[in-house]
């Protein structure tokens, strides 16, 4: 049965390592076949990243909760002003039906005030 990808990387561990003059040690952390290596500074430069990313969608969340929350308000006073602008739009065309009437009544009183004079 062939090794997965982790039991090799423990056998690897696993096997004493040579011991490397110190003289002869490299500078940066040699790459194994298949691995990844990273410097200090990339690896710092990666945890910021990280950071500000997390930061990032922290602030997100918060302002989506906050406009969730704006906009549940705002519903909540669309379904209280909802009935009055009804019954404003109701006042309004009674009011101008009623205008409407004066309007009339006054045009015949005019004519009946013409109709004297002659």
């Amino acid at each position: 049965m062939p090794q997965s990808f982790w039991e090799s990387d423990t056998v690897e561990e696993a096997q004493p390592e040579q011991q490397v003059e110190p003289e002869h040690q490299p500078q940066e952390p040699v790459a194994e076949p298949g691995s990844l290596a990273l410097s200090v500074d990339d690896f710092s430069a990666l945890e910021e990243r990280i950071l500000r990313a997390v930061n990032l969608v922290k602030r997100e969340r918060l302002a989506r909760a906050a406009a969730e929350e704006r906009a549940t308000l705002a519903e909540a006073q669309l379904g209280e002003t909802a009935p009055l602008l009804e019954h404003l739009q109701k006042e309004l065309n009674a009011l101008r039906a009623e205008r409407d009437q004066v309007r009339q009544r006054v045009e015949r009183l005019l004519e009946q005030l013409d109709s004297l004079e002659l």
